[in-house]
């Protein structure tokens, strides 16, 4: 079969990384035909999930398409790259229902758009989100904080070592003589 998928897909990068687990790349004008084909004639009928990887530093995102085949007990994981800069997907719903919703899971997280993909533009979890897509690398979950939560008089910080000595284990630790 994988064979097969180099052929007529133009399939690459494949890798067994482990009994029963093959990952694979494919093009991005590909992956529509390629995942109907997993689908209807191999017998990868289970979307599992669908998640993204980002490599900033190559200016990509990589889609991974989990497929399951309950046959023969196998699952594939699709890797499609798209660039990071505003690039489109094709959208899967039409294959799997439940595709659109990690599809607007990942147009919130990382700012994927799916175009055609049902209620994409409504708020998943994070209702009226006016930041970048906070799944995005270049997101500083620390300034957002501290911008947004600011410091809050009666909290304090506390260096984990120290309090749990003096104040968990006073009788341990290592210097007792």
């Amino acid at each position: 079969m994988l064979e097969r998928l180099q052929r007529e897909f133009g399939v690459t990068d494949i890798n067994e990384l482990k009994p029963g687990l093959t990952s694979l790349k494919v093009a991005r004008d590909k992956t529509e035909t390629l995942i109907r084909e997993l689908r209807d004639r191999e017998g990868y009928t289970h979307l599992n999930f669908m998640t993204v990887i980002d490599y900033i530093e190559d200016g990509i995102f990589t889609i991974v398409y989990m497929l399951h085949n309950y046959d023969n007990k196998d699952t594939l994981s699709i890797h499609v790259d798209i660039g990071r800069d505003g690039e489109d997907m094709v959208s899967i719903h039409h294959l799997w229902a439940q595709a659109w919703t990690y599809q607007r899971e990942l147009r919130e997280a990382y700012g994927i758009r799916f175009p055609g993909s049902p209620r994409l533009d409504e708020d998943f979890v994070l209702e009226g989100w006016d930041q970048i897509p906070p799944m995005r690398r270049e997101f500083d979950t620390k300034k957002f904080s501290e911008e947004r939560f600011g410091h809050r008089e009666g909290r304090s910080s506390e260096e984990p070592r120290e309090h749990m000595k003096v104040n968990l284990y006073p009788n341990r630790g290592g210097d007792e003589q």
